[in-house]
């Protein structure tokens, strides 16, 4: 029995092939292991806000001595976390955009990088909290960036990689759906392929 937290971000909504692959991943799960509970946060149609002095600020304090507006946003970052800690199955459905993830993505992973929650530092090195889970990483790209000459701009996969491993999560499985604005066939083929590798993820060590 699996605990899932599927992340999606995509700004296509129910059109986003990201998406469409990482509930394949999930629904493959939840065949395999009858009783898992899935977690769905939309993180394109509702993005946690971006990041402000209430945040940065109300983070450091203890929760008596917050004002109420840095009570609100430090709030919505442990209710995140929490979500994250319950979880023993990231599922993430990440479009690339601009060469980067999805702006409501990247506010997600603003919210729940959090010294003392997520992450510490012990003898001045970074220690990840969030161990013993595994994630599964879908990316929608309308281009080629595993080779070639875009590979040098492909800042989503590295910066995904850095930071979920920095809070802990080092088992990141990573599905690409790549090609997809080469036209139609390009992109059945392109999810065709990325659906195929689903068994063998599920299996991998």
């Amino acid at each position: 029995m699996a605990n899932i937290l599927l992340l999606t971000s995509s700004p296509r909504n129910d059109q986003s092939l990201s998406t469409k692959v990482a509930k394949s991943i999930v629904h493959a799960i939840e065949a395999a292991e009858p009783g898992t509970t899935t977690v769905v946060r939309d993180l394109g149609a509702n993005p946690p806000p971006h990041i402000g002095a209430d945040y940065v600020e109300g983070r450091m304090l203890a929760a008596t001595e917050r004002t109420p507006g840095q009570q609100q946003v430090v709030g919505l970052a442990e209710d995140l976390i929490a979500e994250l800690m319950a979880c023993d199955t990231l599922v993430i459905a990440s479009a690339m955009v601009n060469f980067g993830i999805p702006s409501g993505l990247k506010s997600w992973l603003d919210h729940v990088l959090m010294a003392g929650k997520t992450f510490a530092y012990v003898d001045g090195a970074p220690k990840g909290l969030v161990t013993g889970r595994v994630a599964y990483v879908v990316q929608a790209r309308g281009g080629v960036y595993t080779e070639g000459p875009m590979k040098a701009l492909d800042f989503q996969e590295p910066y995904l990689r850095a930071t979920l491993g920095f809070m802990g999560i080092t088992d990141v499985r990573i599905v690409n759906v790549e090609g997809i604005a080469f036209g139609p066939e390009a992109t059945e083929k392109a999810v065709a392929a990325a659906v195929d590798r689903i068994p063998g993820l599920l299996k991998a060590a």
